[in-house]
């Protein structure tokens, strides 16, 4: 069954500098909503879920995400998907810039000079790691919420698959190309560093990697491109805000889609740079064991004020392309399934989680849990977290030292592994109102 997927990139929640311009972008935005709800009834069906690639934020600023958090939902709502099925990646807005202190910039700059051996000496060392990673203190935050955690330890990290047909399976990969960005990045300069490129391939399954950055902007671009190249099947990225597709032919039946997005919200709005997004949809081509992409893109017509095909973007291209996939063939043969029983649209199932960081947390966790999750870090300030985590006993009453977000998702954790989910829930209701209302005063 074809899985469809709204795919949105640079939202920027928190750009607009003045009244005039936050009342454009919203209403953009409102008829991206009808848009996309028109285009997915189109297909008779729901959609799977939501991709974002990057820089949903400006600022990195908590109230940023919180707007973010809310539009998300509303589009999950008008697409027929859960609010939980978000995947994600950070971009280079979704840094606090004020958070770069004069050792971080340091440590930064050195990275870019130094390459693997620095990062990897950083990233071994417990307190300069923390350190590095306290610019995505927000994003880290909101992306926990939805599950796509950062990994603290410099790898990758993946949590969502779906099952096309039996035995063949999309996984979505997910690699933090800002991991070394800063105040100002340089094309050529940005470092996804060895333990992000290598990931293991498994058969029957093809993978998705999402990533904000294309890879010309990393110095590890031409090794970056072997492992992906070698191992997955699609890659799409965000950033320039100007949208391209690209297949290439890796070697004798083996295909890499590159697709990269135009802006859904770009910094100035006129003929060339205007507000787009795509419609993915992901099937299993039966006749030749390979994985079928189609690209429906969308784009703001700036005479008539409304989201259209992007006719221009697709000249001389195929909007349904099937991608020769190695890792598919190798697989068993698929298992015949009875069309009574396949689902309305395939849905994204949690799976292992390769990173260090997640391991702690239960990706497994039931629809209930997930949604408590959801609203405890994505929803509620790092006051409230902690003060919910002191009410239920989970952390010690005298503690004084800040917690860190991979700590905080411990505590979290065993609170779900006691079976505590209705009295978490409660708290967090409790929570939610006292913040609104400590918002409006």
């Amino acid at each position: 069954m074809p899985a469809t997927f709204i795919h949105l990139s640079d939202i920027h929640f928190g750009q607009e500098k003045n009244g005039g311009l936050v009342k454009i972008n919203d209403d953009a935005k409102e008829c991206l909503l009808d848009d996309a709800a028109t285009e997915i009834a189109k297909l008779g069906g729901n959609a799977s879920g939501i991709i974002v690639t990057g820089d949903i934020a400006y600022s990195a600023k908590r109230d940023e995400y919180a707007k973010a958090g809310e539009w998300l939902d509303r589009l999950a709502a008008r697409v027929g998907c859960d609010r939980l099925d978000v995947q994600m990646v950070p971009g280079n807005h979704d840094i606090d810039r004020a958070a770069i202190t004069n050792v971080a910039k340091f440590h930064l700059d050195t990275i870019r000079d130094q390459g693997d051996p620095m990062l990897d000496m950083l990233l071994d060392d417990e307190m300069q790691r923390e350190a590095l990673y306290q610019r995505f203190a927000a994003y880290r935050d909101f992306s926990g919420g939805y599950g796509c955690d950062l990994d603290v330890g410099g790898e990758y990290s993946a949590d969502g698959a779906v099952a096309l047909a039996p035995g063949r399976t999309l996984r979505f990969v997910r690699l933090n190309s800002a991991l070394i960005c800063s105040h100002k990045d340089t094309e050529g300069r940005l470092i996804l560093g060895a333990r992000q490129r290598v990931f293991d391939a498994i058969n029957g399954e093809e993978m998705i990697v999402l990533v904000h950055h294309p890879l010309s902007w990393l110095q590890d671009s031409q090794e970056a491109a072997r492992y992906l190249g070698s191992r997955a099947r699609v890659i799409i990225s965000g950033h320039e805000h100007f949208p391209s597709l690209e297949i290439k032919s890796i070697e004798d039946g083996c295909d890499l889609m590159m697709l990269a997005a135009g802006a859904t919200a770009p910094d100035h709005v006129n003929e060339d740079f205007t507000y787009k997004y795509n419609i993915l949809t992901f099937d299993w081509d039966e006749a030749t064991d390979g994985l079928a992409v189609a690209v429906n893109p969308r784009t703001w017509n700036f005479e008539m004020k409304r989201f259209e095909k992007d006719l221009p973007f697709l000249e001389g291209k195929d909007e349904r392309s099937v991608l020769r996939s190695p890792y598919f063939r190798r697989g068993a043969p698929p298992a015949k399934v009875e069309e009574a029983a396949a689902e309305a649209r395939p849905q994204v199932q949690p799976v292992v989680n390769p990173i260090t960081g997640s391991k702690e947390v239960d990706l497994s966790m039931p629809d209930d849990a997930r949604l408590a999750r959801l609203r405890f870090f994505r929803d509620l300030s790092e006051e409230r977290r902690l003060s919910i985590l002191i009410e239920l006993g989970a952390i010690p009453e005298d503690l004084t030292d800040r917690l860190d977000h991979t700590i905080e998702q411990r505590f979290f954790a065993k609170l779900i592994a006691k079976g505590r989910v209705t009295e978490l829930s409660k708290a967090i209701d409790v929570a939610i109102e006292e913040q609104k209302k400590g918002d409006a005063a």
